[in-house]
């Protein structure tokens, strides 16, 4: 009783208050999106030799700066009001400013819902140098049960750029094709009637939208759930497993990550990672050191360049993110700034960011709980927080 009446001091409700119906909104979801295998279960991506987590690194004249050029809101205002729970920013390698919210430890894992596609793109890039993965290939052919779906004759590169003609509605609050979505992954309680459907028999019954595939860029999460069925196909290795062994240990990670898994073990790639934010700053500073990490190379240089020159600008401007950002592109599961910057990022709803400018040199992480899944207000109040706090010295 002692330890139940200690969690509702802390949080301000009891822990039984918290379902699969709730976690994802406030108040729930500051707890419940740091202790995601409590509600989901849950795979280990583990890591075989942690690193320590570097010294705090407190900047109150960072964290006191005006959050963006001619702004009234400090840094510090903006991720209070944004509902962030964590933000670090590194430059050169060296961590310079770290923030949680009150009741974040610094320790804490924390989901990073779409994150986790550019995550599986990274995994997808080094399978593809490694001549296991060829991108051009039909999803059918590695995935025969997806013979009748969509994904018959599209290939794994329109996956992993947003380019499937696919009749899917990726409205987060909706109590159509999103909630059957859900229940297939486990996120949500199950249907009343029962007869829910696992992941992969979830996304194998989803039809063709008219329209071929590899036109405009159209948002899907589907997509890159499909990707981590794929990997595990052509590797015949389970996904946590395969991004341990490719991504996660070479990194030098400070903490096993997670992802949530259906009832038939099948990965959540799609938005089911959970990390510390130190990792999170750590992937991207490997990206921005042109993928290596403690003297190895983990993803190529031509993986990365091919990420950050070869999206479509035309199909992401008539596509469904194109207010995202005005100037953008999407490749390989990663945004390109655009507009004559080279940053690129990997984002999350709930307000989940990993912003990197190789220009600088800078890495910014940030996650959040933010109540909506989606506010475009925030978004591009942050966005322009982490290009301005790239330029300034």
């Amino acid at each position: 009783m002692a330890n139940a009446a200690q969690f509702e001091i802390l949080n301000g409700f009891a822990r039984e208050t918290i379902t699969l119906a709730n976690w994802r909104t406030r108040p729930y979801s500051f707890w419940a999106f740091r202790n995601v295998a409590e509600m989901v279960r849950s795979a280990r991506i583990r890591t075989n030799s942690p690193a320590l987590l570097p010294p705090v690194a407190e900047n109150p004249e960072l964290l006191a700066r005006p959050a963006s050029l001619g702004a009234s809101q400090s840094v510090a205002d903006l991720l209070t009001g944004s509902q962030a729970d964590s933000f670090l920013l590194s430059r050169d390698g060296r961590l310079i400013c770290e923030w949680h919210a009150d009741g974040v430890d610094r320790s804490d894992p924390h989901l990073v819902f779409s994150i986790s596609k550019s995550i599986t793109a990274l995994v997808a890039g080094i399978l593809e140098d490694q001549g296991l993965l060829d991108p051009s290939t039909p999803v059918g052919k590695l995935v025969p049960e997806a013979g009748n779906s969509a994904y018959a004759d599209a290939t794994v590169q329109h996956l992993l750029d947003m380019r499937v003609s696919l009749d899917f509605d990726e409205s987060y609050l909706s109590e159509l094709d999103y909630a059957r979505y859900r229940r297939a992954m486990s996120w949500n309680p199950p249907s009343p009637e029962g007869g829910d459907e696992a992941m992969l028999s979830f996304l194998c019954s989803l039809k063709k939208a008219p329209g071929e595939h590899g036109g405009d860029h159209t948002y899907l999460s589907p997509n890159s759930d499909m990707l981590g069925i794929v990997l595990e196909r052509v590797t015949g290795e389970r996904f946590p497993d395969l991004c341990s062994r490719l991504l996660w240990q070479p990194l030098g990670a400070t903490a096993d990550a997670f992802i949530t898994v259906d009832p038939e073990g099948a990965p959540r790639t799609a938005g089911g990672v959970s990390c510390r934010p130190h990792d999170l700053l750590a992937l991207g500073q490997m990206l921005v050191d042109g993928g290596s990490a403690n003297g190895r190379q983990i993803v190529s240089e031509r993986w990365i360049a091919d990420m950050q020159q070869n999206g479509d600008a035309d199909a992401w401007m008539r596509g469904t993110q194109a207010s995202f950002l005005k100037k953008g592109r999407y490749r390989n599961n990663w945004y390109q700034v655009g507009g004559g910057s080279n940053a690129f990022l990997a984002a999350g709803i709930h307000g989940q960011f990993l912003y990197c400018d190789p220009d600088t040199g800078t890495v910014i992480a940030c996650t959040s709980s933010q109540h909506e899944p989606q506010t475009d207000g925030l978004d591009q109040a942050l966005l322009a927080m982490f290009a301005h706090l790239c330029r300034e010295p």
